[in-house]
């Protein structure tokens, strides 16, 4: 397909980079020539160098036959502006990043008059997945299918665990409940893995579960369920200001460091009910004057990588039980992973990631719908939902009995409002929907596309 990215910023460079490795016919919109030089050196792509709000640049980047125009800069009405201006020349779909939820109520009114197909905001997403992993600390990460009913949550195993040196088809007797271990990460190495897998001190562990039945496997397992009571927030940006309403809603107490002055007044004007103090978060005096060490969970929201990954560091140091990292570049993520950053959080690849859902989609028009799709596993693989339709092969063939692709895993099928984890005895149906893993190179953007032939 034929899209334009309008910013070449954080969110830009994640979907070109992801968008690209997909084969799409990308072109990048940027008025600074040496981000654009930069991306033709490492990208087979075209770029334009100008505003890509105004006509004359849209037209010179050929917006007319776009097949997706998706505006990513630093400024919502530029965003706007660009999508109305694209859509008027005639590009089928665009998609405009909007982070001011001041304009929430029109952007639903009027999605139609402004042409908009989707808005994406990294940072309320960011901020629902922060409370979402704060429900149950102990897990790494935790992403939501079949409407909530079922999850795929990440656990490492330490040496105490009882995991530890388990084979997979030992699993049930382990864990006492239903599970499936759809991935397993190691070393940089994801697998998709077989009963005959064994589980190693350091691996972390992808189970597909039930939501329902997620404190029972921790309990299960031995791993005593965290509280989140008391929340300390490094850096009170937008982040921070979407997710410390939900913070309050559940009674949580929260401090936030902050060195801006208007940010913290601002932040003690729209939540009274928090402590703000102004002081850099980074310095580990003030921390622990600041009771770092008896806080529950620490999450670290600076604009520096670098900063936050240090802070959760000594975080971790001093015995904080639940960190969570936000961090733009992934590859720090992957290369500090066992180093007490805890859970990792990036907004701009969630972001990239719904946008890249979206655009399978689109190429897939007529086919099996995708409903949600993850990068898991460091980012080395990807979990899928997919609506089941009459075009999909199959129907009502045990899964043992189809051939799917080398490390490709049905992880669960949902019939009605029921899932089920998957079995070899496990069909599905049209109409049903279906959780897939995958950690191979194929891009899959239709249920058909995990076939082996």
């Amino acid at each position: 397909m034929k899209i334009i990215i309008v910013g070449d910023g954080k969110v830009g460079q994640a979907l070109t980079r992801q968008l690209s490795k997909e084969g799409h016919d990308l072109t990048v919109v940027d008025s600074n020539p040496k981000i654009l030089n930069n991306n033709i050196e490492n990208l087979d792509i075209l770029t334009v160098e100008g505003n890509g709000a105004s006509m004359e640049t849209l037209r010179r980047a050929d917006a007319g036959t776009a097949d997706l125009v998706i505006a990513a800069t630093s400024t919502d009405e530029i965003n706007l502006l660009c999508c109305i201006t694209a859509k008027k020349l005639g590009a089928q779909h665009t998609i405009a990043r909007v982070r001011n939820t001041e304009y929430s109520e029109q952007l639903v009114a009027l999605r139609q008059e402004l042409g908009l197909s989707m808005t994406i905001n990294p940072e309320y997403a960011a901020a629902r997945e922060i409370y979402q992993i704060l429900q149950l600390p102990n897990f790494v990460k935790r992403e939501t299918f079949a409407k909530g009913r079922v999850e795929i949550v990440e656990l490492r195993v330490d040496e105490k665990s009882p995991l530890r040196d388990i084979a997979l088809y030992r699993l049930p007797e382990t864990v006492g409940l239903n599970v499936l271990v759809a991935a397993v990460l190691r070393e940089d190495q994801v697998t998709i893995p077989s009963g005959n897998f064994t589980l190693q001190e350091g691996d972390h562990v992808f189970f597909a579960a039930k939501t329902n039945q997620l404190s029972l496997l921790l309990k299960n397992l031995g791993i005593s369920i965290q509280r989140v009571r008391h929340v300390m927030i490094i850096g009170g940006g937008r982040i921070a200001r979407h997710l410390i309403p939900r913070l309050l809603d559940a009674k949580v107490k929260v401090k936030v460091l902050e060195k801006n002055h208007e940010h913290c007044l601002r932040l003690y004007s729209e939540f009274p009910q928090i402590s703000v103090i102004e002081a850099d978060g980074s310095l580990q005096q003030v921390l622990i004057s600041e009771g770092l060490e008896q806080t529950d969970a620490i999450i670290t929201l600076t604009n520096m990588d670098e900063e936050n990954l240090i802070i959760s560091m000594f975080a971790n140091h001093c015995g904080v039980k639940k960190i969570i990292t936000k961090i733009g570049r992934l590859e720090y993520g992957g290369l500090f992973m066992d180093m007490g950053i805890g859970s990792i959080i990036s907004p701009k690849e969630r972001c990239s990631a719904d946008i890249v859902r979206y655009v399978r989609a689109m190429k897939n028009a007529e086919g099996s719908e995708i409903v949600a799709l993850y990068h898991i596993a460091n980012d080395l693989a990807e979990a899928m939902e997919f609506r089941v339709d009459e075009s999909v092969r199959y129907l009502g063939v045990p899964l043992k009995d189809i051939p799917l692709r080398e490390n490709v895993l049905i992880a669960c099928v949902t019939h009605g409002n029921e899932p089920v984890l998957a079995n070899g005895n496990t069909r599905y149906y049209e109409g049903d929907s279906i959780v897939v893993v995958s950690a191979g190179q194929h891009m899959i953007s239709h249920l058909n596309d995990i076939y082996a032939e």
